[in-house]
């Protein structure tokens, strides 16, 4: 079974996270097998956002260290691996790698549950997955904006619909979450997916192909969201970081 130490795959950390070194194909091929375990695994896409956050909080921090599975979500994290003598072998954008997965639990006749994002966009992110994949089988969908006093219920209807996977897009907090509720809510396998929904629901858009291929995404997300600007001075920080230690490590 793969997962942290695993022999299956190399792993390397940048700044106390740990990263698994693989491709999409790779990734997609270790989460169904994740997804066979007796036990919730937990799958996290990490970006130079959530490196940087780690530094200053410890429980997210514990949590990026404890998931089963780190992918690099960002071509930030991919140009400091290689900064860094660690290289990664691609940047794994983390909806691609949800839609692998729902792909292949609609071929696995495996169950999935969406958790997150505005009322109403869940499920309509479950409707078009299921138009695009009309074997899959959705346990039910939740927005993310619920309050503390009424987790429990959220977590008892997530126990009630025993879905094989997770999906969790609630931002920041999503990771965190995951880690302090996983064991309550029956789950085989759970994935942090940000802003996905959005996304497959159609209440946003992704950067187009040619921007996509030009690594350009965080641009258009600038572009398209101004008062992001201020998220990405992150990236900023993150690459005085890496040449630091880039500087450092070369004595």
């Amino acid at each position: 079974m793969i997962g942290p130490g695993s022999a299956d795959m190399r792993r390397i950390m940048l700044f106390g996270v740990p990263f698994d070194a693989v491709t999409l194909e790779g990734a997609a091929d270790a989460a169904m097998q994740l997804v066979e375990s007796s036990t919730p695994r937990v799958i996290v896409t990490a970006n130079p956002e959530i490196i940087e956050a780690s530094r200053s909080d410890l429980e997210l921090l514990r949590a990026l260290q404890q998931a089963d599975l780190v992918v690099a979500d960002g071509v930030g994290v991919l140009w400091a691996s290689r900064r860094l003598n660690c290289p990664l072998p691609e940047r794994v954008p983390g909806i691609e790698l949800m839609e692998q997965i729902v792909s292949r639990c609609a071929q696995s006749e495996k169950s999935v549950y969406l958790l997150g994002s505005r009322p109403g966009v869940a499920s309509r992110a479950a409707e078009r997955l299921v138009q695009r994949y009309p074997a899959l089988i959705v346990a039910g969908s939740m927005h993310g904006y619920f309050t503390h006093n009424e987790e429990p219920r959220v977590v008892q209807q997530i126990q009630q619909a025993k879905p094989d996977v997770l999906l969790v897009g609630m931002g920041t907090r999503q990771e965190k979450w995951i880690a302090a509720n996983k064991q309550l809510l029956g789950a085989r396998l759970l994935m942090g997916v940000g802003g996905s929904f959005d996304v497959i629901s159609g209440s946003s858009r992704r950067a187009p192909r040619w921007m996509q291929r030009m690594h350009l995404e965080w641009f258009y997300r600038l572009l398209t969201q101004p008062w992001r600007w201020r998220r990405q001075l992150v990236l900023v920080s993150f690459a005085c970081r890496v040449m630091t230690e880039s500087r450092r490590s070369r004595g």
